[in-house]
């Protein structure tokens, strides 16, 4: 009876000790998810660069989140590991600029303003933001909304202006999410008038589990809505600008 009670109360240890360590691995793994939608080498070179992004305080988050999103679009890996590269050495002008400007750089910052040069607002524009703005005041709404300005075809000299000045007076983020949508119709031109895209940009950067794949709805999980749930897999592969994919507007990058 001794010797069956002492083995009863190891099991139960045994069981313990591996209910912990389930519930400390994530349950999701942005890493593990690359592995499985992206070819050996692709896979390896792009964890790479984001290891790389991490190390230097960027958010790498987004980066995985970013291969994640083109691998659900049947995007050709060569072209995901490209985007990843690309977005993460704008990442890097945008973290020193920042720092140069303002002496620091929140991580949703530095996305915010690598997003707005990938739409084509130069290094020099978002320096001059971050002077203009008033002390203590977050740059990752109004970043959002000079690069959602642009999309819809305003200069990005007229887009950083008009931000800048709504600063000046004090706007909330809300007052400025709404910006895009008060263009004139000239400026809306082959937009067909959508919705401002800012609020659904900046709820990206709050779900880094937004990527496909992550296995939640809601807060924090599930593909974006214009994203298949197929993890990659099954689709076929689409190289940005060829294909049945929209014409990417000048001065913007996948």
């Amino acid at each position: 009876m001794r010797y069956l009670k002492m083995a009863l109360t190891l099991v139960a240890i045994a069981l313990l000790g591996s209910a912990r360590i389930v519930a400390q691995t994530p349950a999701s793994d942005p890493s593990a998810r690359l592995k499985q939608v992206l070819p050996p080498a692709v896979a390896s070179r792009v964890l790479a660069v984001i290891e790389k992004a991490r190390s230097h305080d960027l958010p790498a988050e987004a980066l995985e989140n970013r291969a994640l999103k083109f691998a659900a679009r049947g995007v050709n890996p060569d072209s995901i590991e490209k985007s990843v590269v690309d977005q993460e050495s704008r990442m890097e002008k945008v973290r020193d600029t920042l720092r140069s400007a303002r002496g620091h750089a929140a991580g949703d910052e530095i996305e915010a303003g690598a997003e707005a040069m990938r739409k084509g607002v130069d290094g020099a524009k978002v320096s001059a933001l971050a002077r203009s703005a008033p002390s203590g005041r977050s740059l990752t709404v109004p970043l959002y909304v000079i690069g959602s300005l642009v999309d819809r075809g305003l200069p990005s000299q007229d887009a950083l202006e008009r931000v800048e000045q709504r600063l000046k007076a004090l706007a909330s983020d809300h007052d400025l999410e709404q910006m895009p949508a008060e263009l004139p119709a000239q400026a809306n031109a082959g937009q067909g008038n959508k919705p401002a895209e800012t609020g659904r940009d900046l709820a990206g950067t709050k779900r880094p589990g937004s990527a496909v794949g992550a296995g939640q709805n809601g807060s924090g999980g599930g593909p974006p809505s214009s994203v298949p749930a197929n993890g990659g897999r099954g689709a076929k592969p689409v190289t940005p600008g060829q294909g049945n994919k929209p014409t990417t507007p000048p001065g913007k990058k996948p």
